[in-house]
């Protein structure tokens, strides 16, 4: 089993989220985090007042899946995600050793 970990822009997860659910990948955890990369943040102007903008929104998506399928997931995440400007985002994959699901005890590949 592999953890397929995402970093994207807040607007493109339905996109992500539907490129997945097409390829035949069900189940993910969404969250909300703020950071940078080459993109080294922003200024903005409020009220007047310019101030810079370090860290900025992202959406962090973690996908556990079969050995086999993490190539495909990797593939659908980076064309769903993709918008050829830079803070597009980075997708990690890591080996997970075991799963268990919690209300049946199944474990491993049936967990998921």
């Amino acid at each position: 089993m592999k953890l397929v970990t995402a970093i994207i822009k807040p607007f493109k997860l339905e996109e992500v989220r539907l490129a997945l659910t097409a390829a035949g990948i069900e189940g993910m955890t969404v969250t909300e985090v703020k950071g940078y990369g080459r993109q080294k943040g922003h200024t903005e102007i409020y009220r007047g007042a310019e101030y810079a903008v370090s860290f900025l929104p992202k959406i962090k998506l973690d996908v556990i899946v079969n050995a086999d399928q993490a190539d495909t997931a990797v593939e659908a995440i980076t064309e769903a995600a993709r918008t050829g400007q830079i803070g597009d985002g980075k997708v990690f994959v890591a080996p997970v050793e075991h799963s268990r699901r919690i209300r049946t005890g199944e474990t491993d590949a049936d967990a998921l």
